[in-house]
């Protein structure tokens, strides 16, 4: 006998549907999954018979055929346990209901029946919506965050017993509903404040700067000066996430598997910072069938990378075309897939192995060659792409007894907010939201500067041996200050902080 269910998967970090058929025919109980499944996929047949039978209910004892189309596209996850384990049942009499063609069900199965959470909840629901599918079933873990897409019923369950009494109707269920605007609300709360921050008012400045155009920023200073402080509280003075920004952040976690379970919209801007020790493959996204990396669970958010120099030199490279496109591609002999890499890039540096190179206090113990070739890591084009260096020295006792450290993190989003309002304004239809995004024309039609800042400009990149990429860097940040102020034209007073934020191609180790 042949029953039909409808379940999903996840390729990338978009759905498609997959039809479950399961057939079961004479035999010697031989359980045949086909259709392009993973080792997880495979491996349900036991998880199946052990949870029928450890609800009561009968499993055949004949053989059973399960068919994922469409079969050329690899099917990888346990999600697939529940829509199989209900076309089972299906063949047995034991569902009431035969045609389910608009319900899409997914869930792993324990071994006593129960349903665990799976990855992509968000997605799936997404497409179901886009497919026209009226229903969707799945554990109840997943269904806040399912349940944040509108046209689709959302039904969270526990159980496959659950599952049964819902097709049959011998029990009623309620779709869940999920406020939104509350959750982005409830979700948006920092447990860390600028306030908390003694001292290092160039740095704030500097950093204010970044968030308010969208650049890069490189902090370079000796052990304690308070750079990794400061990044964990750039996300404070981003801007609120937007509902679309919120749907395709919470996708890329839901996807890779760090959502947490029983969440719905990510409310936070994400922060990242992953371990010097990262291979290019975890920073980027990959494997057999490539999953976001860091760089994507970024997006929206801020990737801090901590003692830059001391990341592989290949893995480090292979951000520059996230850093300058906003997505990263990843090719593989079967499929070429392309995840969204939109973020805010922190990094920090020592100026030296030692740390305290030009340090008043402390005397540094390396030689110029071993200074020369630990600042040489970092490669040029790659610094290129870093629109802000900022010189972070050690905070003094003086400000680390002050009993307040300044501004709160309200105070700067406030300004950095307004300061975004008027690039969103400027870039309207022209699919771009920051300064930082400008293209070379868009440089020349929005950086326009006097003939004075441009012999100052002129002057910087032949003393400094600027770039053309660094020259377009300071207009853009020149650009970002001048509407800090809420000035329409770039004045020199802007362009002269712009050079100043290139520590790295001023002679600072010379």
């Amino acid at each position: 006998m042949l029953f039909k269910t409808l379940s999903a998967s996840v390729f990338g970090i978009d759905a498609y549907p997959i039809e479950v058929e399961v057939d079961v025919t004479a035999g010697k109980g031989i359980f045949l999954t086909v259709g392009l499944p993973d080792a997880a996929v495979r491996e349900s047949s036991e998880r199946i018979r052990s949870a029928i039978n450890n609800c009561g209910l009968q499993f055949p004892w004949q053989n059973i055929t399960v068919n994922l189309a469409p079969a050329d596209v690899k099917k990888e996850g346990s999600g697939f346990d529940l829509p199989i384990a209900l076309g089972i049942l299906g063949t047995t009499g034991a569902l009431l209901k035969t045609d389910l063609k608009d319900i899409v069900f997914l869930g792993e199965l324990s071994l006593d029946g129960g349903l665990r959470p799976i990855k992509g909840a968000l997605s799936i629901a997404t497409m179901a919506r886009q497919k026209g599918y009226s229903k969707l079933v799945l554990p109840l873990e997943n269904a806040a965050e399912a349940a944040v897409v509108q046209g689709v019923e959302v039904y969270g369950l526990r159980s496959l017993p659950e599952a049964l009494d819902f097709i049959n109707g011998t029990r009623e269920f309620n779709p869940v509903r999920v406020n939104t605007a509350a959750m982005l609300a409830q979700a948006c709360q920092y447990t860390v404040d600028f306030r908390d921050v003694k001292g290092q008012l160039h740095a704030k400045r500097a950093i204010e700067v970044a968030t308010a155009g969208g650049h890069n920023i490189l902090m370079i200073g000796p052990p304690g000066a308070g750079k990794t402080m400061l990044a964990k509280r750039v996300p404070t003075i981003l801007p609120p996430l937007t509902f679309d920004e919120a749907i395709q952040t919470t996708k890329i976690h839901s996807v890779a598997g760090v959502l947490e379970a029983g969440s719905g919209l990510m409310g936070i801007r994400p922060y990242r910072s992953p371990h010097h020790t990262i291979s290019d493959a975890g920073l980027i996204g990959g494997g057999v069938i490539p999953r976001p990396g860091e760089v994507s669970l970024a997006h929206n958010g801020v990737l801090f990378l901590d003692e830059l120099p001391e990341f592989q030199r290949n893995v480090l490279e292979v951000m520059r075309q996230p850093l300058e496109d906003g997505m990263v591609t990843i090719a593989r002999a079967s499929m070429t897939l392309t995840f969204p890499a939109r973020f805010m890039l922190a990094a920090a540096m020592n100026p030296c192995p030692c740390g305290f190179f030009n340090d008043p206090s402390r005397e540094c113990t390396c030689t110029p060659p071993l200074i020369q070739r630990y600042v040489s890591k970092i490669s040029g084009p790659l610094l290129d792409r870093i629109d802000i260096h900022i010189d972070m020295p050690a905070v003094r006792f003086q400000e680390l007894r002050q009993e307040s450290g300044g501004e709160t993190s309200d105070a700067i989003r406030a300004r950095v907010i307004k300061t975004r309002e008027r690039q969103l304004e400027r870039f309207q239809g022209e699919k771009i939201f920051c300064n930082a995004q400008m293209s070379s024309r868009q440089i020349r039609k929005y950086c326009d500067i006097s003939p004075e800042s441009e012999r100052m400009l002129e002057s910087a990149m032949n003393r400094l041996g600027l770039s053309a990429r660094a020259h377009d860097r300071i207009l853009k940040v020149s650009r970002t200050i001048a509407d800090m102020e809420g000035l329409e034209n770039v004045g020199s007073d802007h362009v002269s902080e712009a050079i100043q934020y290139r520590s790295l191609d001023r002679s600072y180790w010379t």
